[in-house]
């Protein structure tokens, strides 16, 4: 992640950081995180200081977000940007968090928890996510309908920025789950395989920006920045992936 925010794009380039959530208590047994695990002490210092170190490094203000409604993604949502007013003192603080379905599960990737649940049993976080990349599950969306569900989702979150016209940097927020970053990634990036050093860690993030700011969004090139990579891609190769099926 250090390494990412020097390859941000200038100051005056909207981005937004599509997150996992901060340091949460431990899964007892095997199966799903459950969605009342909570942050840890470390893992709520470790949200207010990536958030103050985000705006100290970038100069970017946080200025909107988004966020799973699960509690632990809402509490580092609110920590970062605690974290971020910390350094500005800019009123980050009076940020409504929206909560987005489509940033939890079922809503981004699952339509059928009764269907899937049985095989993320199974298979486990990594081949549930793999078979689910090869579009090999029921009760899921086709992978990349669901990842353009996601990436629209953050367009329209992006597009928020471009009604600061002061030429500061600005910054938006989206924290979600690893499952559902895992295959976001996986999916713009091209990968048909998910492996465990894919997968990403609490607090990780990728960094988005757009190429158009005016441009429908089925017009649009996404830029990417995961693990110190930048990597761009045209949003109608992903559309016309749909159209042949």
């Amino acid at each position: 992640m250090l390494q990412a925010i020097e390859l941000l794009p200038v100051q005056a380039t909207p981005v937004l950081l599509f997150t996992r959530h901060s340091l949460r208590e431990v899964v007892r047994g095997i199966g799903l995180a459950g969605y009342d695990l909570q942050l840890t002490d470390q893992g709520r210092e470790l949200a207010f200081a990536w958030g103050e170190h985000l705006t100290q490094q970038t100069s970017r203000n946080i200025t909107n977000c988004i966020s799973s409604p699960i509690q632990r993604c809402v509490d580092t949502a609110e920590l970062m940007i605690m974290g971020a007013d910390q350094i500005k003192q800019n009123n980050t603080h009076k940020i409504d968090i929206a909560q987005e379905s489509l940033l939890v599960e079922p809503g981004s990737f699952v339509v059928d928890i009764k269907q899937a649940a049985p095989y993320f049993r199974e298979q486990g976080a990594v081949g549930f996510i793999n078979s689910f990349v090869q579009n090999c599950l029921p009760g899921m969306k086709h992978p990349v309908t669901g990842v353009l569900d996601v990436l629209k989702l953050l367009y329209q979150t992006y597009q928020v920025e471009q009604q600061h016209l002061d030429h500061c940097g600005h910054l938006s927020l989206a924290v979600s789950h690893d499952t559902i970053l895992a295959a976001f990634i996986a999916i713009i990036a091209g990968h048909q395989q998910v492996e465990s050093k894919d997968w990403p860690e609490m607090m990780e993030g990728i960094f988005v920006w757009f190429e158009y700011v005016d441009a429908p969004f089925e017009q649009n090139i996404v830029h990417w920045i995961w693990r110190g990579q930048h990597q761009r891609l045209d949003i109608a190769r992903l559309i016309k992936h749909i159209d042949k099926k």
